[in-house]
């Protein structure tokens, strides 16, 4: 799924046997002359102030480095791999008062740095959880300032692009081999890593993390991706976590390439959602009084920058790439709405571009682009014959043409990737499952999020008996906790700081929010620079304006 998070967001998943200590070798390996010893994680972390990352308003941002090994597992073959080790890059925003608790967050993705969110959480609690709570973000294997890093073509994203909704076998044939060509670059560069970047590694890690940080339970809040990275933390390490929020739920029952073919349909109904807000608004934005009016003209946009793409640089695909964020937040339509605008009523292209270099793909996307691959391909198994890429393609493009083909090719070089891809990481109680943890858990989610359906939540509910689903119903934004619902925010912070979950019933959901405020129409674009992730949230701001701190 692409969640730029998830939209270029994805989840991880993976199997495999779990460590006997994080701290030493198992007496099996020791005893394996040909097994070359593992690296032994680190139990100390040296904090220091971050070189590379600047705290947000004022916060007492630190980073640190932590050693793990390649693989975790004991017993594996890969003696190569064995021998070699990464470097997690993590940051850490201290408690003001005495640290009780250590909470770890992750953005989602997969392919998203996360170190900025210790600083993005912190600020957002209520005083009284600042003083009590350290809160650590990190860069996940493969990412960010974490090495070594994936890359694979910056070139790939150079405009103007070919058009993903491909007019004949001929442009259908030179996608797939600009697919192929990408993840042959991402294999060329990245080593053995490739084979060690499914969730599973990932949650292996977080353990060595806590190890480190010296605590024996850790709290977790996940967005998206990050979801599913603490659903399949929390099964493999259950006595390791004390409270869990898994925020803008990954479906547990669908792996990548099934979640991806939901996700098309459900971003296609996000962006009526907003089709219908800028009809709502027509004498500000002038491109229909209904949903579909604004359809029709966003779409005829888009097969006019196929023949003239706007200043050389804007055709479909680059269109597709700026314009998907309206599926992820409410607070980018105004910006989103005006450049449309400007565009087909006043001929004006100028404002076209700026959001494509606002949201849209470049050179610096390939390192998230190329470990989005590096996880999701490997999560889980992808069909391999192109037949049956291609007929998904067209049925999903006739019901949800705002996004079908573009999902497809997004996700296209897991057809050919190089990796070794595992059976999804199952949690339930079935024979071929892992146990899923039991713990209390919070899950929420809106209902009108397009990276992440929210049948998704409903079935991790039905998953971890322990939890309980909090709804925002009829909010149109990806990633809700703490960024201004204030019922919402309430129920989270009630969570975290008493243990106290709303009470679940026979059904979900466990309890009802009012969505927030629709953003009010703005007759200019203004828009800062905010990636979005596939399978990332992305609820930094709302309505242009920082959601506070919740009190």
């Amino acid at each position: 799924m692409r969640v730029r998070t998830g939209t270029r967001w994805v989840a991880y998943c993976g199997g495999g046997a779990l460590l006997a200590s994080l701290t030493a070798l198992s007496p099996a390996q020791a005893a394996a002359p040909t097994v070359p010893e593992a690296p032994v994680p680190e139990t100390t972390l040296n904090w220091a102030p971050c070189e590379d990352l600047d705290p947000v308003e004022g916060e007492d941002l630190e980073c640190a480095t932590l050693t793990v090994p390649m693989v975790h597992e004991p017993g594996v073959a890969d003696t190569h791999a064995l021998a070699e080790s990464v470097e997690i890059a993590l940051s850490r925003v201290p408690a003001t008062g005495t640290a009780e608790h250590t909470m770890l967050v992750n953005p989602g993705g997969p392919g998203s740095a996360g170190r900025q969110w210790a600083s993005h959480t912190h600020l957002r609690m209520p005083e009284e959880l600042r003083e009590t709570y350290d809160v650590v973000a990190f860069d996940p294997r493969g990412m960010g300032a974490s090495t070594p890093g994936i890359t694979c073509d910056p070139d790939f994203f150079a405009p103007v692009r070919k058009d993903t909704v491909p007019a004949d076998a001929e442009e259908e044939q030179a996608l797939r081999a600009d697919a192929e060509a990408y993840a042959d670059a991402c294999a060329k560069d990245a080593g053995p890593l490739l084979d060690h970047m499914r969730t599973e590694d990932t949650a292996h890690d977080m353990d060595a993390m806590r190890v480190a940080l010296g605590r024996e339970r850790v709290d977790y809040l996940g967005y998206s991706y990050g979801s599913y990275l603490g659903t399949v933390y929390s099964s493999l390490y259950p006595d390791s976590v004390r409270a869990v929020v898994l925020d803008s739920v990954v479906d547990p029952d669908s792996p990548w390439y099934e979640s991806n073919l939901v996700q098309s349909r459900a971003l296609d109904r996000a962006a009526h959602n907003f089709f219908d807000w800028v009809a709502r608004h027509d004498d500000t934005y002038g491109l229909g009084t209904d949903g579909e009016a604004v359809a029709d003209a966003y779409y005829d946009l888009r097969s006019e920058l196929r023949e003239n793409p706007a200043e050389d640089t804007v055709g479909p695909t680059e269109l597709e790439g700026a314009v998907i964020v309206v599926a992820y937040s409410g607070g980018t339509w105004p910006a989103v709405a005006s450049a449309l605008s400007t565009r087909i009523r006043d001929g004006d292209s100028a404002p076209l571009t700026k959001l494509h270099e606002n949201y849209g793909d470049d050179a610096e996307s390939d390192p998230g682009y190329g470990g989005y691959l590096a996880v999701q391909c490997t999560d889980a198994e992808w069909p391999k014959d192109w037949e049956t890429w291609n007929a998904d393609a067209r049925r999903v493009h006739e019901d949800a043409p705002f996004m079908g083909w573009h999902n497809i090719w997004y996700n296209a070089p897991c057809a050919t990737w190089d990796g070794e891809s595992a059976p999804w990481l199952q949690v339930g109680d079935g024979p071929d499952e892992h146990p899923a943890y039991d713990g209390d858990v919070l899950l929420v989610h809106a209902t009108d999020d397009g990276a992440t359906s929210v049948e998704g939540a409903y079935a991790l509910r039905e998953r971890l008996p322990g939890s309980s689903l909090v709804i925002e119903d009829g909010g149109v934004t990806h990633g809700v906790s703490l960024t201004g619902n204030a019922c919402v925010d309430e129920t989270v912070v009630d969570y975290l700081r008493e243990g106290n979950l709303p009470e679940r019933g026979a059904e979900g959901p466990d309890l009802t929010c009012d969505p927030r405020p629709e953003p009010e129409p703005r007759a200019t674009q203004s828009a800062p620079h905010t990636p979005v992730d596939r399978l990332g949230p992305i609820g930094l701001e709302y309505q242009g304006e920082s959601a506070g701190t919740v009190e």
